[in-house]
């Protein structure tokens, strides 16, 4: 029953998306003036662009900015970002009632389904006056011809049926609503949250098909493609600020840098191309909204069998390639003006994070925070690829995991010589 009731669903929506698609077609035969827009509406498409950080997804490394074309990995293969300047080959000739039906609905000009790569749960959300200012400031943008590139889906999920499929168990179009128990910057920062700044693209925990609770599942999960794991926000000894005094969430978000915590990785790209963007009172209602956050801890599994040896070899490599940075005892250290320049290693929730794999990446590839106008000049941490094995990987990650006050639990060459096999295949 449930097979047909999807079957149906999958139909109903390829019924509406040739309507749709008709509609669209008969708008653009009358469609061929650029509109004009008010400058205050294109400055506030600035920054919502800005917020959104849509640039990051719509920008081909070397390419033209935000004419599309960057690869996107998912469990299902690979996405390319779509061309969202005012060219032929991207948004040029979309109206504003176009644009809003992406964001929307989820449908391109044409009727046919976005694929959920595009945050579309979260992009719902977003009003109308602001979707018409967003679309102003990208029309405003130099054209930039991209054609668009197809995506890299295994069959059948970029099949239009299979996106419909996926829409009937996991989509449901919408716009934020606000609590009436939360005050005004409470629900500034669940709409911001949620929405443009689609928190949950990242921070949600996904099923097999890749759907997730809704725009305000923040309980952490894999990376696709990306070897990292989305620390749960709801868990202070992950990435839950609930204890956190209000200012040093707002600086973490704002600098990248707060309480001796540094952002790595896909957030450092998030501070940097968003949320060192917003605004103060912005600032205030995103970190009010996650500080109110329910705390749920991560279930944390069995790790590897305790092996002193392990740890004892871990000992000696920090002494040998880690303590002159992060000190004896993992306290860090400050630079001449008396700011954190390297991070504490005790008390780190990287290194204690109910996953390994964070903290694998950054030993292996570096750790690099975000250069922010806050915090311009970062120290960074140079990558050990190639000059620790498997075994010295498990054991140095053993140690950091296991000491300083810690008990996150061991990790063995087995599980790191799995983790660079996936790592490998991205």
């Amino acid at each position: 029953m449930k097979r047909l009731l999807i079957a149906l669903a999958a139909l109903a929506g390829l019924t509406v998306g040739a309507a749709w698609g008709l509609l669209a077609w008969q708008r653009g035969l009358t469609d061929s003036t650029p509109p004009a827009f008010a400058p205050a509406s294109v400055a506030r498409g600035a920054y919502l662009a800005a917020v959104g950080n849509c640039a990051s997804c719509h920008t081909a490394r070397g390419g033209a900015r935000l004419a599309g074309g960057r690869p996107i990995p998912t469990p299902f293969g690979t996405v390319f970002s779509t061309n969202l300047t005012p060219d032929a080959t991207g948004l040029g000739g979309w109206s504003a009632d176009d644009f809003w039906g992406a964001l929307h609905f989820g449908r391109s000009r044409d009727g046919r389904l976005l694929v959920p790569a595009h945050p579309l749960t979260n992009t719902t959300l977003v009003t109308r006056e602001d979707a018409d200012a967003l679309h102003a400031w990208l029309q405003a943008q130099p054209p930039q011809p991209a054609p668009r590139r197809e995506h890299e889906l295994r069959w059948p999920y970029g099949t239009q049926v299979a996106l419909a499929a996926w829409r009937a168990l996991h989509f449901r179009p919408g716009v934020y609503r606000p609590d009436p128990a939360r005050d005004a910057v409470w629900n500034r920062g669940a709409y911001l949250s949620q929405g443009l700044a689609h928190c949950s693209a990242c921070h949600a925990r996904r099923g097999a098909l890749a759907g997730d609770d809704g725009p305000a599942d923040f309980r952490g999960g894999p990376l696709a493609g990306l070897g990292w794991v989305a620390p749960s926000l709801l868990d202070p000894s992950e990435a839950g600020v609930q204890r956190w005094p209000q200012e040093a969430v707002q600086r973490l978000l704002r600098d990248g840098h707060a309480n001796g915590h540094t952002a790595q990785g896909p957030m450092a790209e998030v501070v940097l191309g968003s949320t060192a963007a917003l605004n103060d009172a912005d600032l205030t209602a995103m970190a009010t909204y996650l500080q109110t956050l329910p705390e749920q801890a991560v279930p944390r599994p069995t790790g590897a069998t305790p092996a002193p040896r392990r740890r004892e070899r871990g000992a000696a490599l920090y002494r040998d390639h880690c303590a002159a940075c992060h000190g004896t005892q993992g306290e860090g250290r400050l630079d001449a003006s008396g700011a954190q320049a390297y991070p504490a290693l005790a008390g780190s929730r990287l290194v204690t994070q109910a996953s390994p794999a964070n903290l694998l990446l950054v030993i292996e590839r570096g750790g690099f925070g975000p250069a922010t106008p806050g915090h311009p000049r970062p120290y960074g941490m140079p990558p050990f690829a190639g000059v620790l094995d498997a075994q010295d990987l498990a054991a140095l990650a053993s140690h950091l995991r296991e000491s300083f006050g810690h008990h996150a639990g061991d990790v063995d060459a087995v599980e790191v010589l799995r983790w660079r096999s996936a790592a490998a295949q991205r």
